[in-house]
């Protein structure tokens, strides 16, 4: 992140995306489009691996089917245009017809399925180190006991430019990359695997994280209105649906108000202010300040009174261990990677986006902002290692083309179809999931969010939510999860095992209300 402002936009991305490009996409439009392929690309054949397997949860015997495969996405002329992979696990000793299935996917926009695939609840994992650098390879696979497998079949989706699916035929990354263009290539997807494996009466979820969650957002009301498909739950992880809460926007201090709460907690967790004997009473006592005495100070901007600023300089710095002095010259307005370099400015180290517990030397001791990331650069050799290991060796898909982690979709187009919420602006899908939990009032909403995540902060889904224009009745249907952890609070295998334990009696609960009808 060599300029303020590309560091900024990068905040409002899940995990692997190119700077420049987001920058000109937030600014609206597609940016510099990337030259179109003149002819048509080889169609390849649909491909399909099965292979059975079997793992022990909580003393139980689960054998699973694993189905490593592409299937072919078409235009409205029946001609391919994609290829999207996807790997499946379906129990094998029950019927599935009325069986749970979740389809599963990270954000990005532009990354793989991996992280929760190889991370949180595939039946394989790849152990990393939790805070620090993970060794080099050898990595080890080990049997996961946070998968969902034994509670719901699975199908870990990786959108069109992302593993090994590709662009085919007369089709075009501008098909695919893109708000509603990502949603409608899923939907045709998840319709045609319903479709093909006869799951049409399957308790239905959608389970995202980071980008993948402003999909779901929209992904879960298009199913919905255009394909018939209703659906039972929605687990956002990581959540970000509308970006203006998280992008440091100049003009808007939203996203100062939505990232304080992390800080605290952040510059608790590093020793640059006290650890609260309440962790949570010490929390809302932060939200209270965020939304009360600071946010009133900066709507005041220049008007504010020099008492009320000099009370709430000196506020910030008892929450975030940053000096008077430094939040002065800023104005009372440090942005996310601002507060990266400095917190921990003095002992030489970095602090991480995607997970604040990480830390990692840095020799840029004069720098505005953050360089890198140090949990990305902690965890993403070890997870690359195992998912193309993991695909080949163990479930025998055969394949010579490269699984791209990230930066997979280019000039992603954050431009609406239609105009409304959110365009021209900051991206806002929170009307997307009004909808369709207004057409469904028995769609339930789960919310998972780290507390030392600064990539999507944890507050700035409460506001979000918050902000959401819902009849009273329907806000009973969603419900916030929070972990002592960040972006991929899974890495820490505590929060793995209470995260699949949330998600499990979710799933019970939502698949209960269907029941019962």
């Amino acid at each position: 992140m060599r300029t303020k402002t590309i560091a900024l936009v990068l905040i409002a991305l899940a995990l692997i995306v190119a700077p420049q490009r987001v920058q000109a996409q937030q600014r609206g439009g597609r940016g510099t489009a990337a030259p179109e392929a003149a002819e048509a690309a080889p169609v390849p054949d649909e491909q399909s691996s099965v292979t059975e397997h079997a793992i022990v949860l909580d003393g139980e015997t689960i054998p699973y089917t694993a189905t490593a495969a592409t299937m072919h996405l078409v235009n409205d002329d029946g001609e391919p245009i994609g290829s999207l992979y996807y790997t499946a696990y379906t129990r094998s000793d029950v019927d599935s017809s009325r069986r749970p299935i979740a389809f599963i996917y990270n954000g990005g926009p532009g990354s793989a399925s991996v992280w929760l695939h190889m991370g949180a609840f595939g039946p394989r994992r790849v152990p990393v180190n939790d805070t620090g650098p993970t060794p080099p390879p050898p990595y080890d696979l080990v049997d996961n006991p946070g998968s969902l497998i034994d509670v719901t079949d699975m199908v870990f989706v990786d959108p069109i430019g992302t593993g090994f699916s590709r662009v085919v035929g007369v089709g075009q990354g501008s098909d695919f990359w893109g708000i509603d263009e990502d949603a409608s290539s899923l939907t045709q997807f998840i319709s045609q695997y319903i479709t093909r494996n006869e799951r049409w009466n399957s308790p239905k979820f959608l389970l995202g994280e980071s980008y993948g969650t402003t999909r779901s957002a929209v992904l879960v009301n298009m199913l919905q209105n255009r394909a018939g498909m209703d659906f039972n739950g929605v687990v956002l992880i990581s959540a970000v649906l509308d970006f203006e809460t998280i992008l440091f926007a100049p003009g808007h201090d939203t996203s100062y108000i939505t990232y304080l709460p992390s800080y605290a907690i952040t510059a608790a967790y590093h020793d640059a202010v006290g650890w609260p004997d309440d962790l949570e009473a010490w929390l809302d006592e932060v939200r209270t300040f965020s939304v009360g005495e600071y946010a009133h100070v900066l709507a005041q901007g220049a008007s504010a009174p020099v008492a009320e600023v000099a009370a709430v300089r000196a506020k910030l710095a008892e929450y975030t261990g940053l000096s008077e002095e430094y939040l002065g010259r800023a104005n009372l307005r440090v942005n996310a990677t601002q507060f990266r370099a400095e917190l921990q400015r003095t002992q030489g180290m970095v602090t991480s986006r995607l997970d604040a517990r990480y830390d990692g030397f840095t020799n840029e001791l004069l720098a505005e902002n953050a360089g890198y990331d140090p949990q990305s650069s902690a965890i993403t050799g070890a997870y690359t290692a195992a998912i193309n290991r993991y695909l080949r060796d163990e479930l025998g898909f055969e394949t010579t083309e490269t699984y791209r982690i990230g930066g997979g979709a280019q000039d992603w187009n954050w431009n609406r179809a239609g105009g409304g919420r959110g365009w021209p602006g900051a991206t806002y899908v929170a009307s997307d999931l009004e909808q369709a939990m207004i057409r469904n009032p028995n769609l339930k909403v789960q919310i998972e969010n780290g507390y030392y995540d600064l990539a999507t902060p944890f507050f700035a889904m409460q506001w979000t939510t918050d902000h959401m224009n819902l009849p009273d009745e329907l806000r009973g249907n969603i419900k916030h999860d929070f972990y002592e952890a960040g972006h991929m609070m899974y890495v820490h295998e505590e929060e793995l095992m209470n995260l699949k334990r949330n998600i499990v009696r979710f799933i019970a609960m939502a698949t209960e209300v269907s029941a019962s009808r």
